[in-house]
């Protein structure tokens, strides 16, 4: 269902504009912000027979950036011998292998300081992109990975296994030359996992499936390959953490741009590699392919014209061939190198393997400051022997503040918070959901979202007249862990001098909803103030019943308590309606006669104020609505402290569940101020059922 987008100016809406629009006192003490970076970078230094040079220190390289030279405050050797056979005795024999059971991490573990862990080893991480892969191109890599691991590891390696299956980036295992527990762990992974999302080309070459035209297939692959390379993009961060080099070999069945849709995170992909030190070696887990021209079995006849013209079989080449060029442009421009068309995937891991060899680690603090995302040009030189062949890297991009984020910088950063397994919690956000159901099979989930509005940086101190809110969020089904629906949206909050004073006092408040069948779901919802880059989580676990199945008690939704109905008209932002929209809006429940009726997320409410109690009772199976009766009482401890008369409820609704809406419109002055548990009660008497529900309230004076 479409989402209902509005941003209302509720009694509970908060953040003061003039503490962050107001210029610093006279008397407020100065301070000073000083800020460093530290650039790292790898050099492998060979004489002119190839031979790794020793012994060198920071005093014989000479450094530039962008052509200033720049100070080389530390040199670090690494040593890689070379090649050995790996004797009988170290591979592990098949039946001593123990299968590791264990829980994955999020993040690569940094080297401690001080620590020589890393020192003269060879890092290669294996990252399985499980959505790229169809299961048998997974059994091939994962075969490919057990050869390495078993014949041909080094000594100096240490091998850590990351995966990325739909959700977010996983570390399996950490660098490590345990070979029997790196074999362990890949028994452990499942054939068949992130289910390969495959992608069907909008062209000549696909499959006509005789189904009525929908959705288009590339709005889905945009969105797919975006999340491919922004895991990617992950996994390169993390192995960032480490100053040696590292090698991340990409198992996949090729990685197709959906035109320029794609670039933005291809292009922000290889600039974290890069700063990263990290370099792609991409294995294309299809091996040699021979194709049919209109293709093998697994696809459906295209069923036109293309067939005929030669257009199918050339769209379907052009599709293979796009799908290597993207493998093909991550190794040349991280400064590794693709394996395509090659059965002995081994090779690829080895490839990767044997490109590492001696090499010196040179680090230094960068003279410019200025984080502004701009591509530093590095020249390396070793004064002592200009005829040494230096291999490093040619440059980096520098680092950029959020204030000089494109939009597409801010959409990725978006996107990979919600892709990340740790919450973001620099805005706090509190969140209720509700569910009324619409008929046997479907129900209407409404979804309210508060933010501390003292918390946004309000634009009005620079004389603007508007701030910006970005809203992501999906929800997941528990039982697949597949996303169910999701929603992005961009709230604009006009600031009038009046509006900006409010948002010092008063939350906002956003709601949307959606529509689902009854399940578990998980729920990740990110909002962020766009003037400062901030970024709220809110993340949970909810379930909607299947009310079908009571039979023992009277069925009900949730109940919604609120202090507040508010007029749409006097909304601060309201997403202009279309006639859809506008039907939409009439199944929601909390929309009566123009006025919504607003949820009280914390339940904190003041006695001047009177409280509303809105919740839907269902009659499944009566031929008709039949009379309810309901009434609150409120709780201190064991003791009641108030309760109301009851009311009877006698008009309803002639839908499929015979819903009756049950509203209660209840003072609170003639409550004391304190905690108390409120209990709602609502029965039948024409059926001898009835229903309690029950929660803390609070009650201010």
């Amino acid at each position: 269902m479409r989402p209902l987008l509005i941003l209302l100016f509720a009694a509970t809406f908060a953040a003061h504009a003039q503490q962050v629009g107001q210029n610093a006192s006279p008397s407020a003490v100065p301070t000073i912000s000083v800020s460093s970076q530290l650039v790292i970078e790898t050099v492998s230094v060979k004489d002119r027979n190839g031979q790794p040079i020793s012994g060198l220190t920071a005093k014989d390289f000479a450094l530039t950036e962008n052509g200033v030279p720049q100070t080389i405050h530390f040199c670090e050797h690494q040593d890689l011998p070379a090649e050995t056979p790996v004797s009988p005795a170290a591979q592990p024999a098949a039946g001593n292998l123990k299968v590791y059971y264990h829980l994955s991490s999020t993040q690569i573990a940094p080297e401690p300081a001080g620590s020589t862990l890393y020192k003269n080893r060879r890092l290669l991480a294996l990252y399985f992109d499980m959505t790229a892969l169809p299961p048998s191109d997974q059994v091939r890599a994962l075969e490919a990975a057990q050869n390495f691991i078993r014949l041909q590891m080094q000594p100096d390696d240490l091998v850590a296994i990351l995966r990325y299956a739909g959700g977010g980036v996983d570390v399996l295992d950490d660098f490590s030359a345990d070979r029997t527990r790196l074999l362990g762990i890949l028994q452990t992974m499942i054939v068949g996992e992130g289910q390969a999302f495959a992608e069907e080309a909008d062209d000549a070459s696909s499959s006509d499936t005789g189904a009525a035209f929908g959705q288009d297939d590339s709005e889905f692959n945009i969105f797919n390959t975006d999340r491919q390379l922004a895991a990617l993009q992950t996994a390169a961060k993390m192995l960032g953490r480490l100053s040696e080099k590292k090698s991340l070999i990409y198992f996949a069945s090729g990685l197709r741009l959906n035109g320029l849709d794609n670039q933005a995170q291809l292009h922000a992909t290889i600039n974290d590699a890069i700063r990263s030190g990290v370099s792609f070696w991409p294995i294309d887990a299809r091996g040699l392919v021979a194709e049919a021209p209109l293709g093998d079995a697994t696809q459906g006849s295209q069923g036109n014209a293309g067939m005929y013209s030669g257009t199918a079989a050339l769209a379907m080449t052009v599709n293979f061939q796009q799908s290597q060029d993207t493998l093909f442009t991550l190794a040349s421009d991280t400064g590794g190198k693709a394996l395509l068309d090659y059965n002995d995937l081994t090779k690829g891991i080895r490839q990767a393997e044997q490109s590492v060899s001696s090499y010196y680690i040179l680090g230094y603090y960068t003279s410019d400051s200025a984080q502004d995302g701009k591509f530093r040009r590095i020249h390396i030189s070793l004064a002592s022997d200009p005829t040494a062949s230096l291999d490093y890297r040619q440059g980096y991009f520098a680092g950029k503040v959020f204030a000089k984020f494109n939009a597409a910088d801010k959409e990725r950063q978006l996107e990979d918070a919600l892709m990340l397994s740790d919450p973001v919690t620099e805005l706090t956000i509190a969140m209720e959901i509700d569910y009324f159901q619409l008929n046997r099979s479907e129900y209407f989930v409404p979804i309210v979202v508060k933010i501390p509005g003292r918390e946004l940086a309000l634009a009005r101190k620079r004389g603007a007249e508007h701030t910006l809110i970005d809203f992501i969020g999906e929800i997941k089904d528990d039982f697949g862990g597949m996303t169910v629906t999701n929603l992005r949206d961009k709230v604009d909050i006009r600031l009038s001098n009046t509006t900006a004073e409010e948002l010092a006092k008063r939350p906002i408040e956003y709601d949307t909803g959606f529509t689902l069948l009854p399940g578990n779901y998980t729920i990740k919802f990110l909002a962020r103030d766009d003037e400062t880059g901030r970024i709220g989580t809110y993340q949970a676990s909810f379930v909607i019943p299947n009310l079908n199945k009571e039979v023992q008690r009277l069925p009900l939704s949730s109940v919604v308590l609120s202090s507040q109905r508010v007029d749409l008209k006097n909304a601060i932002y309201n997403a202009e309606k279309s006639k859809q929209q506008q039907a939409e809006e009439s199944v929601n429940p909390l929309i009566h006669d123009g006025a919504k009726l607003i949820p009280s997320v914390t339940r904190v409410f003041r006695q001047d104020q009177n409280l509303y109690i809105y919740v839907q009772a269902y009659e499944q199976g009566a031929p008709q609505t039949q009379p309810l009766v309901a009434y609150v009482a409120f709780y201190r401890g064991p003791a009641k402290a108030f309760e109301t008369r009851p009311m009877q409820i006698t008009e309803g609704w002639d839908n499929r569940v015979k819903t009756m809406p049950v509203a209660l419109d209840i003072p609170l002055n003639k409550l004391a101020p304190g905690a108390y548990d409120c209990q709602v009660t609502v029965l039948d008497p024409s059926g001898n059922k009835a229903a309690f529900w029950q929660a803390p309230v609070m009650v201010l004076p």
